[in-house]
């Protein structure tokens, strides 16, 4: 089974997709299919320092990078497209990530041409939060390339069962739910806080709630402001933690909405944390908060919950599933909601605690790499003996 993935960007400043591509071509791999990962050396304002039109080879697949020009996440390279149409027949199926991409509009297209399955991940940009959001532009380009690329899709991989009730509200059939996961090995054993402390000294002797993601209007930053001032008057000790890229120029804004809710002082912007670091602040935080108004499915809300914290998520992360097993404080779109769960984590330290632990081993059990590879494995078996046998039927 020769696989390909094409995904416009893997620069880590584009937040938890470029994550999810790469874990998942590493569980591929590890289950000994065929993978090559084609991709851009887009990153954020600059380029990644990477070898250009030649194949590089990682453990177990091999990635090519192309040449581009971009400006944030609108990427256009010629010669990964006029790679494409000469290549892909090379392949027994294709898996593109991300939708409302031109590259990724004309690899379907060259699936289309060749008559190659292909699978799609919308990574949560058919919510309809993310719908909505430059609603004349998407509503445009969603009609003339997404609509017909999606009903022409072998399958569409959705992270949620809730991107899956969507997808059926807008007339979509094919949907497979695989979500995202963690590797447990990283999560077993976490770094000394300290490392984080050193860095960051004003955090030290703090109750600290550690926010993880993309500095982006998306991701609720508007409501937490409000929230954490809420939170922060009832309890002077808690510290806000901001960690994530600022992919967009969006920080400012952000600063803004602190210094509006009278709390700015009381939170730290650090900007990207990555390896140790990053671990070291999730050992650091007593609690998580993601009051996003639209995901795909949240990595770091999987790091969160895998790390012990007691979470705080709003219905737009996507994770029904955590409010059903009662292992995550799962709340409406809402700053009064999302203020009242943090506080009452802070009363009821015990209870937090008890839920910190289930989310632990429930995402042990049910959210890892090599579970969502074995899955995907078997769509990709299931979808290309299907494509055998209509081929031998027209023939």
């Amino acid at each position: 089974m020769k696989t390909l993935i094409v995904t416009p960007y893997v620069g880590s400043t584009y937040g938890g997709t470029s994550t999810v591509v790469t874990e998942i071509v590493q569980g591929l791999a590890s289950l000994d299919i065929d993978v090559d990962l084609i991709t851009t050396n887009a990153n954020d304002l600059g380029n990644l320092d990477v070898p250009l039109n030649n194949w590089v080879t990682q453990k177990d697949y091999r990635v090519k990078y192309f040449p581009c020009w971009h400006r944030n996440d609108f990427i256009i390279s010629p010669s990964l497209t006029n790679w494409l149409f000469k290549n892909i027949i090379n392949y027994n199926i294709v898996h593109t990530h991300t939708i409302f991409s031109p590259l990724i509009s004309l690899a379907h297209w060259a699936c289309q041409y060749h008559k190659i399955p292909y699978i799609i991940t919308p990574h949560g940009m058919l919510d309809p939060w993310a719908l909505s959001y430059k609603a004349r532009k998407k509503h445009f380009y969603y009609n003339l390339f997404e609509k017909p690329a999606l009903r022409q899709a072998s399958a569409i991989q959705v992270l949620a069962s809730s991107e899956a009730e969507q997808l059926k509200y807008l007339g979509f059939q094919n949907s497979i739910v695989i979500p995202n996961g963690i590797h447990q090995e990283q999560f077993e054993t976490l770094p000394d806080p300290e490392i984080f402390y050193q860095k960051f000294p004003a955090t030290r002797n703090k109750s600290l709630i550690l926010f993880l993601g993309r500095i982006d209007p998306k991701k609720g930053l508007d409501l937490l402001a409000p929230a954490f001032a809420k939170t922060h008057n009832k309890f002077p000790q808690t510290h806000l933690i901001v960690a994530g890229p600022d992919s967009i120029g969006f920080l400012p804004t952000v600063e803004d909405y602190f210094k509006q809710a009278g709390c700015v002082d009381a939170v730290t912007f650090t900007g990207m944390l990555k390896g140790s670091l990053k671990q070291a602040a999730l050992t650091a935080a007593s609690f998580y908060v993601s009051p996003s108004y639209s995901e795909g499915f949240s990595m770091s809300v999987l790091e969160g919950m895998a790390s012990g914290l007691p979470c705080v998520i709003t219905t737009g992360c996507n994770f029904p599933e955590a409010a059903a097993a009662k292992v995550a404080y799962v709340v409406d779109i809402d700053a009064d909601a999302v203020a009242d769960a943090l506080i009452n984590c802070l009363s009821n330290p015990q209870q937090s605690k008890e839920i910190g632990e289930r989310a632990r081993e429930f995402i042990f059990e049910n959210y890892t790499w090599e579970q969502a590879a074995k899955k995907l494995s078997q769509v990709y078996e299931d979808i290309i003996l299907k494509h055998k046998a209509n081929q031998l039927f027209l023939s």
